[in-house]
């Protein structure tokens, strides 16, 4: 009982992992944009935070990863300056100026698009592969359609507002955060979609960079170090001669910036990497729509936000694609239970035949034995019907 409690629990440590993570935003969707309102400069908060991020991290890297970093080679520090550019960079910075022109449920929204980009991303790189006349292919394709139609919806339509609990007349803090006209929003959907795609991006290339550099913690170091330095020039570029933005007190600005870079920076950027080298960037993108839900009932509490009825029906729409893409990628394993169980490499397939010892990873276990009576054709036969076999888990035979 024990023991299988145990295989559970280890089962499920990617589930409890990546729901931990949309919490994780969904703070940061929260703190970031009560920061934002406040007057804080997006491209400083990102300097901050990553800041805080390579503070906290890095003794843990030094000290766990001692033993198991690889040698920096130059083809993996270009890659680790791609990673800083485009998650750091261009995805945070764009997502928190989208975020400004719209709001925090908006946000988090539209970053339900990204597994869809990530999704295509996978495909172009062919760590994800379609058959058109499979059931599982065509689901992940009109999933992705359907997700990226959710999104031009909640876009493009805005319909009537919905009052939600402790959240009718209250205009005037409305009014104090900003209005978001339609010019706004179409300005911060393009932006937030820049940065989602810059994000599948960063997904997709730090799945490739663990395979030659597989130091999860010293990975996300570097990134935090590397996107401190590349952010601070981009402040230093965009907000030139406002000295007093760097300026920080005790208040929602400093909780913002230490809550994301320890949580959403430190913590995300290792969580991830560990999550997609068991289970691949698509699942763990998948779970994206939580952070939604999570942000809309937050911020109608604390930021007395408004719902729309357009953006409910893209958020539905999103979602149902969202689950077909999730549906179609479960089909891709072997059984139905795979989708748990994929953290177990594929057993090799042992094939005796005669004296010769063959070897073959890509199949369940396969068991030939052999008489040994010398009729090589005959083994032969055997050994490629067994190569031929993949939904067998054990076959024993004897030949005469």
């Amino acid at each position: 009982m024990k023991e299988q409690t145990q295989k559970m629990f280890h089962r499920m440590k990617p589930f409890f992992a990546v729901i931990f993570l949309q919490f994780g935003f969904a703070g940061m969707d929260i703190l970031s944009k009560a920061a934002l309102n406040q007057g804080m400069s997006n491209y400083v908060f990102v300097v901050y935070r990553h800041a805080v991020a390579f503070l906290v991290i890095t003794p843990f890297a030094v000290i766990l990863d001692k033993k198991k970093r690889p040698k920096m080679t130059s083809s993996i520090f270009m890659k680790i300056i791609m990673l800083s550019v485009l998650e750091p960079v261009i995805d945070q910075n764009l997502y928190f100026l989208g975020m400004k022109y719209t709001t925090a449920t908006f946000a988090a929204a539209m970053s339900n698009i990204l597994p869809a980009i990530t999704f295509l991303l996978a495909y172009i790189l062919r760590l994800e592969t379609i058959n058109i006349k499979s059931i599982r292919s065509q689901a992940k394709v009109v999933g992705t359609l359907a997700t990226v139609g959710g999104a031009m919806i909640m876009t493009l339509l805005k319909g009537p507002m919905i009052f939600l609990l402790r959240t009718e007349g209250r205009t005037n803090l409305k009014k104090q955060m900003g209005g978001t006209s339609f010019h706004d929003v179409i300005k911060g959907s393009v932006m937030i979609t820049v940065g989602c795609f810059s994000w599948a991006c960063f997904m997709n290339l730090q799945a490739i960079t663990l395979k030659t550099y597989p130091a999860e913690l010293s990975l996300t170091s570097w990134i935090c170090l590397l996107g401190t330095l590349e952010g601070s020039a981009v402040a230093l570029v965009m907000e030139r001669g406002n000295a007093t933005i760097w300026s920080l007190r005790w208040d929602t600005k400093l909780l913002a910036a230490i809550y994301s870079g320890i949580v959403c920076s430190g913590l995300a950027y290792y969580i991830q990497g560990v999550v997609m080298k068991d289970r691949g960037p698509v699942f763990l993108t998948a779970f994206s729509p939580l952070c939604m839900v999570i942000v809309a009932v937050m911020s109608s509490f604390i930021l007395a936000e408004q719902m729309y009825l357009g953006r409910v029906i893209g958020a539905i729409v999103i979602i149902g694609g969202l689950f077909l893409v999730v549906w179609g990628k479960s089909r891709d394993y072997n059984s139905p239970t795979r989708l748990f169980d994929d953290h177990i490499s594929p057993a090799k397939e042992i094939v005796d035949v005669g004296n010769i010892r063959k070897e073959n990873p890509d199949h369940e276990i396969i068991t030939i034995t052999t008489s040994g009576g010398g009729n090589i054709a005959q083994d032969e036969l055997a050994y490629r019907k067994a190569n031929q076999s993949l939904s067998t888990f054990q076959v024993s035979s004897v030949l005469s």
